[in-house]
């Protein structure tokens, strides 16, 4: 049985890390207090040497990291990289092009693994090959550690947690609102356009198709993916469709499934659009909108259209851009007898990069630096989620780096 052995070269190592996401990645671990006192040996993975060096160069503090040439198509090159490493991080994507082989590789090496995908068919496909393998080994094997899905997955989390802890019961029912400031980067955007292009919109539209087999419920109208407007009493606010709420709550479900949640658990997510008839409107705007763009990228010539304005791969938001960005997920939990929890994730800096970023390396440093204290314990393992696989760990971790992670008082 392969394991993950202390005393590989490298504990984290950051593959993909001269595109966009990388680059911020490798000025997160630079500046990182804990990775310079806890003496983490790290490096930067890519396929261009060059263009590492050049990011190794144009950051203070990463000239000790090492440099890694790998491509993501050879499966040898993906192997000794995951052999050389105790925790991998991917910024690679689109994931379903340029991932498969590398989680492989983690799973044949025991090497754990985190990245920022929103692919939900790909990672559909890497829970049916390596999860049961992965857990045998004890090998964590986390993908959605960005934007998408922290937020909601924790947000669920400490909905449960708190209802637990006031009332002695588990939410039956969990819902988030999201208000957001921000852009989108190319690598994001490809995703996208990759799934679309692949023909994964049917598998896309299912609810729970991150779910262990058997997991699921026979109906399933009540966990529709919310196309209209509505008016939510619980936020006081006019709701929409969140255009994320499609692959966070796949997530989530998969969460309520491994961690146990309440028998039929609903949850759902929207967008935050404010009181009054001014956010009606814009409600109600937004979901004709939501509909119809999703529609009309369905289709090949539309979506070649919009790829040739869309930002490349390695391209983004300014600094000023992400700098001035901002997330903010309130949630409610509810439970089977009427009572109520409430609380708010929050942070500055565009939630697509900024926050990405930070989530992602926490979940990395997670890995690498307290696997002990994760959820299950050190020998835990599959194709997890990051609340089922890195649980209150992260959620301190978060809260140390500045992130707002907060439970309100009973009401």
């Amino acid at each position: 049985m392969a394991t993950n052995k202390p005393s590989r070269k490298y504990d984290v190592v950051l593959y993909g890390a001269s595109g966009f996401v990388g680059r911020q990645t490798v000025a997160y671990f630079a500046a990182h207090p804990e990775v310079k006192s806890a003496g983490l040996s790290w490096a930067l993975a890519g396929r261009s040497a060059d263009k590492l060096e050049a990011v190794q160069k144009a950051c203070p503090g990463a000239e000790k990291a090492g440099i890694v040439v790998a491509e993501a198509h050879d499966a040898k090159a993906m192997d000794q990289l995951a052999a050389n490493a105790r925790v991998v991080l991917s910024t690679a994507g689109p994931f379903a092009l340029y991932g498969s082989e590398l989680v492989a590789a983690c799973v044949r090496n025991g090497t754990h693994y985190v990245d920022i995908t929103g692919e939900t068919p790909w990672v559909k496909g890497l829970i049916e090959r390596h999860h049961k393998e992965a857990q045998r080994q004890g090998t964590r094997i986390i993908p959605f550690c960005g934007f998408d899905s922290i937020p909601s997955d924790l947000s669920a989390r400490l909905a449960n947690e708190a209802m637990l802890e006031r009332y002695g019961e588990v939410c039956t029912a969990v819902k988030v609102a999201f208000s957001i400031r921000g852009g989108f980067n190319g690598g994001t955007l490809a995703s996208l356009f990759n799934m679309l292009a692949s023909g994964q919109t049917e598998a896309m539209a299912d609810p729970f198709l991150l779910n262990p087999e058997g997991a699921h419920p026979s109906d399933l109208t009540a966990h529709a993916d919310p196309l209209g407007p509505r008016h939510d009493v619980d936020f006081s606010a006019w709701l929409g469709p969140f255009m994320m709420s499609t692959i966070n709550t796949r997530v989530v479900r998969r969460s309520a499934a491994l961690l146990g949640y309440a028998p039929g658990y609903s949850y759902q997510e929207y967008l935050r659009l404010g009181r009054g008839p001014a956010a009606a409107l814009a409600a109600t705007t937004l979901s004709v909108g939501s509909f119809t763009s999703q529609a009309a990228l369905r289709v090949a010539p539309i979506r070649r259209l919009a790829q040739k304005f869309a930002p490349q791969p390695g391209a983004g938001p300014s600094v000023a851009s992400m700098d001035g960005g901002s997330f903010r997920a309130q949630w409610v939990g509810h439970s089977a007898s009427g009572n109520m929890v409430r609380g708010m994730i929050a942070d500055k800096g565009d939630p697509g990069n900024r926050a990405t970023t930070k989530m992602l390396c926490e979940s990395a440093l997670a890995l690498a630096l307290q696997l002990d204290e994760l959820p299950g314990g050190s020998k835990h393992g599959g194709l997890l989620t990051p609340a089922s696989g890195l649980g209150d760990v992260l959620v301190q971790r978060l809260r140390r780096a500045g992130m707002t992670l907060q439970v309100d008082a009973a009401k």
